[in-house]
């Protein structure tokens, strides 16, 4: 499982999943996905997360080595 904070990053700009999606060109079920840690997304569409839930990249994604 890949950890992440998009869950929590997700809900502080008050979007849904769907809204997250739409904004990233995904599907809403890939935002579940990567929420579960159950998706490795790319870097390009973690970028476009980031974009979209105003955080960085280490933010949202960032994992202690040994994880």
């Amino acid at each position: 499982m890949v950890k992440n904070n998009l869950k929590v990053a997700r809900i502080q700009v008050d979007l849904t999943q769907q809204q997250l999606a739409e904004k990233t060109g995904v599907t809403r079920q890939t935002i579940s996905l990567i929420e579960k840690g159950n998706y490795n997304p790319t870097l390009n569409l973690c970028l476009e997360i980031c974009y979209a839930v105003n955080k960085t990249l280490d933010e949202v994604f960032w994992r202690e080595k040994g994880e």
